[in-house]
């Protein structure tokens, strides 16, 4: 039987219910919590260190905060500890328990969870990681102050926040520019792994366009599996200042609205609106038939 009952447009809880609920909205207001403690575990390099004491190890804060090279706080085992639990309960790592000698004492060990594959780096030498801490960035967050405003005078946040979009605002920060084509890289690389697996669409072409490539990391990996394929990356200025050369690829800076290099075919993310289907149409004109 349902704990919650509707009386004259009320709510009626159970005492049983109306305590499980009060529970969920007290949990409600500490939610940013997780996405933050998350962040500075990744910046600390706690799945990192889990991960190369071997397969399925379990390490004690101590053990972890004892490897964090940079760490000179007596008091870091016990913040980890709490972190860490918060990260256990949303199933980011598993927890177990160890009796110490004297019987008494109970200290908590830590493993990493199955989501932690995509936490940790791959053979590849990329994660999920960095996407998160893009994520998190204390410039990313602020545009989310300005949600409200965006819903009620209309606009972007991240412009209000900032007073320009938020490619324009990378082109003048080159740390948070760093990250942001970070995060993109290795976004890229898993989930390009997985298209160039099952995706036979590249066969055939003489020259592909990737739009908003980046630093070219899709690309790199697409000629690397058709090597007889031309690649042109495509992407801002300031974004290709930072590509890597790669052979098989051009990198090429301009803007997307205006125009985009001829090629046999485009590869691109989706657009940010239906508003702007029109001037990628005009600007795709140099596509091929």
């Amino acid at each position: 039987m349902s704990s919650i009952k509707r009386i004259q447009n009320h709510l009626y809880l159970t005492p049983q219910g109306e305590e499980e609920t009060c529970l969920y909205a007290m949990h409600l207001s500490t939610l940013s919590a997780f996405p933050m403690v998350l962040s500075a575990a990744i910046e600390l390099d706690v799945f990192e260190i889990i991960a190369k004491a071997g397969e399925g190890a379990y390490l004690s804060p101590t053990e972890i905060a004892s490897q964090i090279s940079t760490c000179k706080n007596t008091h870091a085992p016990v913040m980890l500890d709490r972190m860490l639990r918060l990260l256990a309960s949303q199933n980011v790592l598993r927890c177990n328990l160890r009796t110490l000698d004297n019987g008494r004492v109970v200290e908590r060990l830590y493993g990493l969870a199955p989501v932690c594959k995509f936490l940790v780096k791959n053979e590849g030498g990329v994660s999920m990681a960095p996407l998160i801490l893009l994520s998190q960035d204390k410039v990313m967050m602020e545009s989310w102050y300005y949600l409200k405003d965006a819903v009620l005078d209309g606009g972007v946040p991240f412009d209000k926040a900032y007073g320009l979009n938020a490619f324009e605002y990378l082109g003048k920060d080159l740390r948070l520019n760093k990250v942001f084509n970070t995060g993109m890289s290795n976004h890229s690389f898993i989930t390009m792994k997985k298209i160039l697996e099952l995706y036979k669409g590249f066969e055939g072409l003489n020259c592909l366009v990737d739009v908003g490539g980046g630093i070219g990391t899709t690309s790199n990996m697409i000629i690397s599996k058709y090597p007889s394929l031309k690649a042109i990356n495509f992407d801002l200025p300031h974004v290709i200042a930072n590509a890597p050369k790669c052979p098989g690829v051009d990198h090429v800076g301009g803007d997307m609205f205006v125009k985009v290099p001829k090629g046999d075919a485009i590869f691109m993310k989706s657009g940010q609106g239906e508003e702007d289907t029109g001037t990628r149409t005009s600007s795709f004109s140099g596509i091929q038939s």
